[in-house]
């Protein structure tokens, strides 16, 4: 029998910078939300444990043992385990696709042996992006990627990915940051009435990386233009340290007019228009 777990797509609705510890690590305050649109993961019984790639965006994805799946698959005891990863979103691209893939797996597996999924401290080794991703849900990420507030949904919105194929180094951008004690968001969040006035406060608030990321692969910047002049685009962010960027829309069809024109436009980047999603995975 063979069982499927879906790995959707993190994005990053703003994120602030607001310190950094003595060990390195960088605090972050960030509203994050996840998309309809992402990766699959199955998995089905057989002697060892193995990880095999396939989908469009697979392609220069090591499935060698140090892969997150794999650390995942061994976080939970895995043994006997034949998984595969459909890969649809792009590598290193601020999205989450790796930690939300691993965190897909320990969902995955936490139902196949009916065990508990491991607790955070240990997730949190995996990746500062992995414990949010564990419960696919609106939610507030602060800390190091360790404390995680779920969320009320957000009002209906609709948004557009897109990624101009450039990979742009997570340290390099935090090295790049030139202030890194930034104020957080307000310690209590609003109650947005619908999708114009969720836009009108996300554009209040940042992403701190942006600037630095800009600098590095000054093509963001030149994706950020794009999407906000997309007709019906309220609001253009990067979304992590990118570089993927991402346009929100208050209504599906000028949502997927944009993403269409983009592609029409720039054949060479990724792009895909996407709701939010909405539904509460497994505990």
């Amino acid at each position: 029998m063979t069982a499927r777990e879906s790995a959707p797509a993190k994005v990053n609705l703003c994120l602030h910078v607001t310190g950094q510890r003595d060990d390195g690590y960088h605090l972050l305050d960030s509203l994050v939300v996840f998309t309809e649109t992402g990766d699959t993961l199955s998995a089905r019984p057989l002697q060892g444990l193995s990880l095999s790639i396939t989908g469009p965006e697979g392609e220069g994805l090591s499935a060698g043992a140090d892969n997150l799946v794999l650390r995942a698959a061994r976080l939970m005891g895995a043994r006997d385990m034949a998984i595969t990863l459909d890969k649809q979103l792009p590598l290193a691209s601020g999205i989450g696709g790796g930690s939300s893939d691993a965190a897909a797996c320990l969902r995955l597996l936490s139902r196949l042996k009916g065990v508990p999924l491991p607790p955070r401290n240990s997730v949190l080794a995996l990746g500062a992006d992995v414990p949010v991703c564990l419960s696919p849900q609106t939610s507030r990420m602060r800390g190091i990627g360790e404390d995680v507030t779920a969320l009320p949904a957000l009002p209906p919105i609709w948004m557009v990915l897109v990624n101009p194929r450039c990979e742009v180094s997570t340290p390099q951008v935090f090295r790049a940051l030139e202030t890194r004690n930034n104020p957080p968001m307000p310690e209590a969040l609003p109650q947005w009435r619908d999708g114009k006035d969720l836009c009108d406060w996300l554009a209040l608030q940042r992403n701190d990386l942006e600037d630095p990321a800009i600098r590095i692969a000054p093509v963001i910047g030149q994706v950020l233009d794009v999407l906000g002049a997309s007709g019906g685009c309220q609001l253009a962010r990067m979304s992590g340290s990118g570089a993927t960027c991402f346009g929100l829309f208050t209504d599906q069809g000028a949502a997927r007019r944009a993403a269409a024109m983009i592609r029409a436009t720039f054949a060479d980047w990724w792009c895909m228009a996407t709701a939010l999603r909405t539904s509460r995975a497994p505990q």
